[in-house]
């Protein structure tokens, strides 16, 4: 709770009053056993007052234990007529209600009525030694005043005109101090000097009032520094004991201009100076930590303040506020525990703040328990304990409580005020009974009473949820009425409308200067469409758009990116297409608009479309940056057509200040590996590697991946060891790559190593396994081979087909065919279905050996599943009936390949032209070459 103020009813009789105080001191337990003493006391005795009535006055929050300013000597500083007041003692501040109704803060030093006779007599005693003061002056003996000439500035406000020249030494310290005390009231810089003229002249000895009336000046000037100098010349140079009044003064400079850090220094200087400090000081303190809940600094002092046994009622109350609004709710029960501890007589801001505490957190049967001591304790109701309840109750939902005790606060005498509307909204507004919030918001007008923010946007989400738009309409001309942002209005009835779902509603609520105002003002409008936007309204974003009554083409532009971006973020690719083809068309395109589009053409499929538009930018003198080229390289991958993709990469070379990012980077290395162009690999890898960039992880996968066939062996090795020094984690791609490299340069150890490192890492697949077992049949480590298969079944892996087709080729070139059948019929009985590739290499593996019957099998086989042969097969074809002398029938396969859309190679030419050599028939071989090179073959 921000503030905490309530009303006191007075008792017309002493006698009430008296009985009142003493009801005061019933010993109470509420809320976990935590017992409290409700009696008012000081310095063990009850203050009765009982020749004059009480006034109606106001506790405020933290307003107790405070100095008052007309006593400027007590507790050693002064305060302003609107501020606390701080006294050693514990003092009640109370605020006057005036003839309005309204309460003026005002101090009123409860002590001062009971300080007696002696106080009295010892301002009647300086009065009168000062009127026979004046009496010696005017018998004319010389009168050293410093004073020249009082000039009345205004009110109460004197300016004193000094002249130290006409200032005598033997000036005593007292009426130095006097005349300083009325410079530092009304003029800092002549305070600082006459100060100086005081320790010049030898008026300082001991004279601790002197120095705290120029600290006070000090403190007003922030010089921070020039007071702690002060503070040493105080004990070195004028023999001063320092006392908490000095310290005081400072840190009450401090809490009245909110310097948290200043204040909590000056509060450990005191205590290195071993200074006690007294309730004003921990009050000051914790209030000044309570305005921005600086947790930390209040729970040392607080901690400081229990362990020095003083009690201050404010600093508890501090101490909880502070936890309560930092929700340590926990942390704030301890703090009401301490109170019962330290036997803290617990005034009513103590009362509230641990209501509100309990409040907070939902705790209503402690609240109602606290509630109930508080008026056994002698405090009588206020408006301010309802009001916290009823906000309480409305927190949890519990409306029927909280009407219950807005019917206890009428039967009491009190009136609700705005707080209580305005809690009630709420309450009824979170349950979402319109009904109930409507009613309490109109009691709220009938009285006077202002709704505030969180009440309009409750009752605007309501008319919202229930479709009451001309009770929008109505709400929405109250903010304008009470004066509230355009703007910000747009803002809570779209959050409302967005909300219930009802967001074409808002034609029909914003009507008048609301929506002239959204037509008028750019920022307003880009809110309201951009909303419409995301709830695919297309049609209502244009219509503001159309009808909108600035311009700012530049701003535009932005504003249609920003509404196409916004679709293709929400994958409404159809509503982006909308807008773009709602444009207006302009002689020069937007690139950020064009390229956006190309984007969301290619999420689409659309590629022709987005063709056109990176046709029609090159067509403009637009030059295209490195996002552009980005865009348009992404949609031709992204349609097959890799040659346009490395068109236009040979177009953005030609440009000198587009220099690619990683994410560019990576796609061109993607492309070059596709198009199999090994050479500009290289090149692209060894110009990143000169500019020095550093490299993350998905880097180095990608490069390893792209350039494993053009780069050498020892290349791939060293970034693939300083992949790992860098503490990067390789993809199983990676792993599969290098076992790869390595495997294919016979680096076997390098292999195995690779092997064990991805599976000690837990990224073996069934590629691993049939990347080693091709590594080691090529290289005919057929023992190995056959070791790395029971290997990968052991490990829960199936052979694969793969594996299978590696197995059959190298064992078929190793002559090994009792091997080479029993891994066929392995694979019949795993039902394991052969491949074109697997047709192929048994082709291959009996035309070698001139088994020509098999081959005929293994081609009727092929065409009875429909595979059909490729060009791999019909190479190997031609080559098995060379092999086999069947010339005709190679020459023939030749024209069939033709018939079957399937064009000779280089290979299929070379293995006929050996046919015909190994049958003798030189003149068609001769042919044939002749062919070959018209070809261009």
């Amino acid at each position: 709770m921000a503030s905490l103020k309530l009303s006191v009813s007075p008792e017309h009789s002493s006698f009430h009053e008296s009985k009142k105080l003493t009801s005061a001191s019933i010993s109470l337990k509420f809320a976990s056993s935590v017992l409290f003493s409700g009696c008012v006391s000081t310095n063990g005795a009850l203050i009765v007052k009982p020749f004059c009535e009480l006034k109606h006055i106001r506790v405020s929050k933290l307003r107790d234990e405070f100095l008052d300013t007309s006593d400027s000597i007590l507790d050693g500083y002064s305060i302003d007529n609107l501020e606390k007041c701080v006294d050693a003692d514990d003092n009640l501040i109370v605020q006057e209600q005036n003839s309005n109704g309204e309460f003026d803060r005002a101090r009123i030093d409860i002590w001062k009525t009971f300080r007696g006779v002696n106080k009295a007599r010892r301002s009647a005693n300086r009065n009168l030694d000062i009127r026979r003061n004046g009496n010696k002056y005017k018998k004319g003996e010389k009168f050293t005043t410093p004073f020249e000439r009082n000039r009345v500035l205004g009110g109460d406000q004197t300016l004193v005109d000094i002249d130290l020249d006409d200032v005598g030494p033997d000036l005593s310290s007292e009426r130095c101090n006097l005349i300083l005390e009325q410079l530092e009231k009304s003029n800092d810089s002549k305070a600082l000097t006459f100060f100086d003229w005081m320790k010049a002249n030898g008026k300082l000895n001991r004279n601790v009032a002197a120095y705290n009336s120029i600290l006070r000046v000090l403190g007003r000037k922030t010089d921070w520094n020039g007071a702690e100098i002060m503070i040493k010349k105080m004990i070195s140079e004028s023999s001063c004991e320092l006392n908490y009044q000095v310290f005081n003064t400072l840190i009450y400079a401090c809490n009245k201009s909110g310097l948290v850090d200043m204040g909590t220094r000056w509060f450990k200087i005191m205590l290195d100076y071993n200074v006690r400090p007294n309730v004003a000081t921990f009050g000051m303190l914790m209030s000044l930590y309570q305005k921005g809940c600086h947790v930390e600094e209040a729970e040392y002092t607080f901690s400081r303040m229990r362990n020095l046994k003083i009690i201050c009622q404010s600093a508890y109350s501090s101490m909880i506020t502070i936890y309560t609004r930092t929700r340590l709710y926990d942390k704030a029960e301890d703090v009401i525990c301490f109170l019962k501890e330290d036997e803290v007589v617990l005034n009513k801001e103590n009362w509230l703040v641990v209501l509100n505490c309990y409040c907070q957190q939902g705790k209503l049967d402690d609240a109602e328990l606290a509630l109930r001591a508080m008026k056994e304790a002698g405090f009588s109701p206020c408006i301010v304990a309802y009001n916290t309840m009823i906000t309480g109750y409305g927190r949890v939902s519990s409306m029927d409580q909280s009407e219950r005790l807005l019917e206890n606060l009428k039967e009491t005498g009190l009136v609700p005020d705005e707080t209580t509307y305005r809690s009630l909204i709420e309450g009824w507004g979170r349950i979402g009974n319109y009904e109930k919030a409507k009613f309490y918001y109109m009691e709220l007008e009938k009285f006077g009473f202002k709704p505030n923010s969180s009440n309009l946007y409750t009752l605007i989400r309501l008319q919202a949820k229930h479709e009451d738009e001309v009770g929008a309409i109505r709400t929405i001309n109250d903010m304008l009425m009470i004066g509230c942002q355009k703007s910000s209005i747009l803002g809570i009835v779209l959050q409302a409308y967005e909300k219930a779902d009802r967001l074409i509603k808002m034609s029909a609520v914003l009507e008048g200067p609301m929506y002239d105002h959204v037509l008028k003002n750019q920022t307003s409008c880009t809110i309201l469409v951009t909303a419409y936007v995301k709830s695919s309204l297309i049609d209502n974003a244009m219509e503001v758009l159309r009808k909108k009554k600035w311009k700012d083409r530049v701003f535009e532009d932005n504003l249609y990116h920003l509404l196409i971006c916004s679709c293709k973020d929400l994958g409404h690719l159809e509503n982006a297409v909308k807008i773009f083809t709602c444009m207006l068309k302009s002689d020069k395109p937007n690139m950020n608009i064009f390229c956006t589009m190309i984007d969301v053409y290619s999420k689409m499929a659309l590629f022709s479309e987005a063709e056109k538009l990176y046709t029609e930018l090159k067509a403009s003198d637009i030059k295209l940056d490195m996002i552009a080229f980005s865009v348009v390289i992404r949609m031709y991958v992204k349609s097959g057509s890799l040659k346009e993709a490395c068109a236009v990469l040979e177009i953005m070379d030609g440009e000198k200040n587009i220099v690619p990012d990683v994410y560019l980077l990576r796609d061109i290395l993607r492309i070059y590996q596709r198009c199999g162009m090994e050479d500009k690999l290289a090149d692209l890898y060894y110009k990143v590697l000169r500019n020095g960039e550093i490299w993350d992880e998905e880097m180095y996968n990608c490069v390893i991946n792209c350039c494993a066939r053009a780069l050498p062996v020892d290349e791939l090795s060293r970034l693939f060891d300083e992949m790992l020094q860098r503490g990067f984690l390789p993809s199983t791609i990676t792993f599969n790559v290098m076992l790869h490299v390595y495997g294919k340069s016979r680096l076997f150890e390098k292999a195995k190593g690779v092997f064990w490192m991805a599976k000690k890492r837990g990224l073996i697949d069934v590629i691993s396994y049939n990347t080693l077992i091709a590594v080691y049949g090529k290289n005919k480590y057929l023992k190995n081979m056959s070791a790395a298969v029971t290997k990968m079944q052991f490990d829960g892996f199936s052979v694969s087909l793969e594996a299978y087709n590696c197995m059959l080729d190298a064992y078929g070139k190793q002559s090994e065919m009792d091997k080479f059948k029993s891994v066929l019929q392995r694979m019949k009985l795993s039902n394991c279905s052969s491949d074109r590739y697997t047709y192929n290499i048994l082709i291959n593996i009996y035309g070698e050996k001139g088994w020509i019957e098999e081959v005929a099998n293994v081609l009727a086989e092929l065409k009875e599943y429909g595979i059909g042969p490729d060009l791999c097969s019909y190479n190997t074809l031609i080559k098995a009936y060379g092999i086999a002398g069947m010339v005709e029938d190679a020459v023939a396969l030749v024209k069939e390949m033709r018939e079957n859309g399937i064009e000779p190679d280089r290979l299929t030419y070379t293995n006929l032209i050996t046919a015909l050599r190994k049958n003798d028939m030189f003149l068609e071989a001769v042919k044939w070459s002749l062919w070959m090179k018209q070809m261009g073959l």
